[in-house]
């Protein structure tokens, strides 16, 4: 999986995960459906998807970080041959 790819999701992730945990978003919703029976479970889910995908985006920025740095130093060892 490429490294943009997995900071999207993450990030993207991360807001909705955000979104309903600190806005009623779910709780009306769940209400309007007639489900609000499972309001008293959602930060059992709600909580450890956040901290995934918030762990997500922290591997992702890591990977494209470690790779600029292998990048570069390929570069700097092909400046130094020449």
């Amino acid at each position: 999986m490429k490294d943009a790819t997995i900071i999207k999701t993450g990030i993207a992730g991360s807001l909705i995960a955000a979104i309903c945990c600190a806005t009623p978003v779910l709780v009306i919703a769940l209400g309007a459906i007639g489900l609000s029976a499972w309001v008293g479970w959602l930060d059992y889910i709600l909580l450890p998807a956040l901290a995934i995908f918030v762990g997500m985006t922290a591997y992702g920025l890591w990977r494209r970080n470690r790779t600029a740095a292998c990048c570069a130093a390929d570069v700097l060892t092909n400046k130094e041959r020449s």
